[in-house]
């Protein structure tokens, strides 16, 4: 669970930090798994990859080859391959295997934190990681909640 310290901590946070918070969060789960290997906890293990797995997608989902193509399509890569390890990991049930996807990003997330201390980086990288379309896009109504316009406004 987030504290209220946390929750604030990545309101204010830069584009980067949020992606290094997104990096840490794939290395705890990871950690979570290997935990729950040596406690023969399957479940536990399949959730925690599962989580990290989450991670990973959502990392490469917001690539923006509209910033920097040759960047997006290299992490695109990085991210294929660290799911593609983190599954091979869970089915053999091998902790050296999320040991080694666990160096790999950290080593990616050492980088970020190197360049979150460059102040140019900032500014090449958006706060906002979505588009502007995927920001203006409304979500689909839904028809159980769908109301009339009079019915969900109050004062």
């Amino acid at each position: 669970m987030v504290s209220t310290y946390q929750r604030q901590a990545l309101m204010g946070a830069t584009g980067i930090e949020l992606i290094i918070a997104l990096y840490d969060g794939t290395i705890r789960f990871l950690y979570r798994a290997i935990q729950c290997i040596e406690e023969n906890d399957t479940r536990g293990r399949r959730i925690a990859v599962g989580r990290a797995l989450d991670i990973l997608m959502y990392l490469q989902a917001r690539l923006r080859p509209d910033l920097a193509q040759s960047t997006s399509e290299s992490l695109s890569d990085f991210y294929a391959a660290m799911f593609t390890m983190s599954l091979e990991a869970s089915h053999a049930t091998s902790i050296e295997q999320f040991h080694e996807v666990i160096a790999c990003i950290r080593s990616v997330r050492d980088a970020w934190t190197v360049a979150a201390r460059n102040p140019d980086a900032g500014r090449v990288l958006p706060r906002e990681l979505r588009t502007k379309e995927e920001l203006f896009s409304a979500p689909p109504p839904s028809s159980i909640t769908e109301q009339p316009a009079s019915a969900r406004w109050s004062a």
